[in-house]
């Protein structure tokens, strides 16, 4: 990489390192209006963005100014970038500001607008094509420059690809700002992509720089870059590949076709999600993921256990309480039952003549009220009575 870029690469790493501390000292409108709650619950600020993108647009204004009066084709480039950074990062900025989320994707805002509603989000999108078509008009390709000028139609067709990769860039970036960190290292990836291209990996370094500088404060879950970050650094990095022959450029734009309309009907966080790799670079720094639902779970089916077992033991020292006072009833009627009949046989002994004819003991037991014979005292078990 030449010195240029690496000049051009911390400019816009301390750039966006100063905005964002100066951002987050006096924020704009208040710090409200630029905190939102991230995928596990948390607050966190949205000022990353503009710190990226006020990053990304100083380091590719100072490559701009660091190039020679030479190299006609590389200044424009930066100027380029500069554009399509700060007029990415406005139209995404409004839509983080003032948008909402009654429609999402490209299918939503289409849609509402058929109905008549104008979204933040299609102003957001004519304002990225804008930006995109003004950047390339800027930018130009090296492809039609120098004595093998290409036809006016090829220079159109030029044109059409890098508007497309500009505008394309902005919203596929965008598109894996789900999880912390994700965005950039996608976005990583893609300047990875450009690295064999010296022009294009050169253009790549400001707005790499400025990501990788506000990446701690992604991945630790204290900003997020919201569609004004993402949507600059996308469309920066759009800017960089319009420095690829043309063949790589189209190659590049059928990808981001592709990813695209993939991201309609294909949840991008699934596959990685279940596909081992990616959810391990996905992870990679991030703060782990608390078992919270199952401790909860375990924590609920203890109580419900401790419940269902104390229930079960109330219930059973209940109906044991039960069953003893329904035994120690009948033990009572059944003594006083024996009592009575203790003191019939006493007073028909009393009746007979003399004391020593008539053994109480042989006299015959008295008739039982089921025309049986009633048991002698001590012949029932208080367990036998009903």
């Amino acid at each position: 990489m030449s010195a240029r870029a690496v000049g051009a690469a911390m400019v816009a790493a301390g750039a966006a390192r100063l905005s964002y501390s100066l951002l987050r000292a006096r924020p704009p409108g208040g710090a409200a209006q630029w905190t939102r709650t991230n995928h596990r619950g948390d607050e966190v600020t949205l000022l990353e963005g503009p710190s990226l993108a006020i990053g990304g647009v100083a380091g590719a204004l100072a490559a701009a100014a660091m190039t020679s009066g030479t190299r006609t084709s590389e200044r424009r480039r930066h100027l380029a970038m500069a554009m399509a950074g700060a007029g990415a990062a406005a139209f995404g900025g409004y839509d983080d500001l003032a948008g909402n989320a009654s429609s999402r994707g490209f299918h939503g805002h289409v849609g509402a607008l058929r109905q008549g509603e104008v979204t933040t989000g299609v102003v957001k999108l004519a304002g990225i094509g804008a930006t995109g078509l003004a950047a390339a008009l800027l930018a130009g390709s090296d492809d039609r420059r120098g004595p093998g000028r290409a036809s006016s139609a090829a220079a159109v067709a030029d044109i059409v690809i890098n508007a497309g990769l500009v505008a394309g860039g902005a919203n596929l970036v965008n598109l894996f700002d789900l999880r912390p960190g994700r965005a950039i290292k996608f976005a990583l990836v893609a300047g990875g992509l450009l690295a064999p291209s010296g022009p294009a990996r050169a253009a790549s370094a400001a707005p790499l720089a400025a990501a990788v500088a506000l990446l701690p404060e992604d991945l630790g879950e204290r900003a997020m870059l919201g569609d004004a970050g993402a949507n600059a650094l996308g469309a920066m990095l759009g800017v960089a590949a319009t420095a690829l022959p043309r063949r790589s450029r189209i190659a590049a734009l059928a990808v981001i076709v592709g990813l695209t309309a993939a991201s309609e009907v294909v949840s991008f966080s699934r596959v990685i999600e279940r596909t081992g790799p990616l959810r391990w670079a996905d992870m990679l720094g991030r703060r782990p993921v608390p078992a919270q639902s199952s401790a909860a779970g375990s924590s609920a089916a203890g109580s419900s256990a401790a419940q269902s077992a104390a229930a079960g033991s109330a219930a059973a020292g209940s109906s044991a309480a039960q069953s003893a006072a329904a035994q120690s009833a009948a033990v009572a009627s059944a003594a006083e039952a024996l009592a009575g009949r203790s003191a019939a046989p006493a007073t028909q002994a009393s009746a007979t003549p003399s004391a020593g004819t008539g053994n109480p003991a042989a006299a015959d037991p008295p008739a039982a009220a089921d025309g049986g014979t009633a048991a002698p005292a001590g012949a029932g078990h208080p367990a036998e009575v009903r």
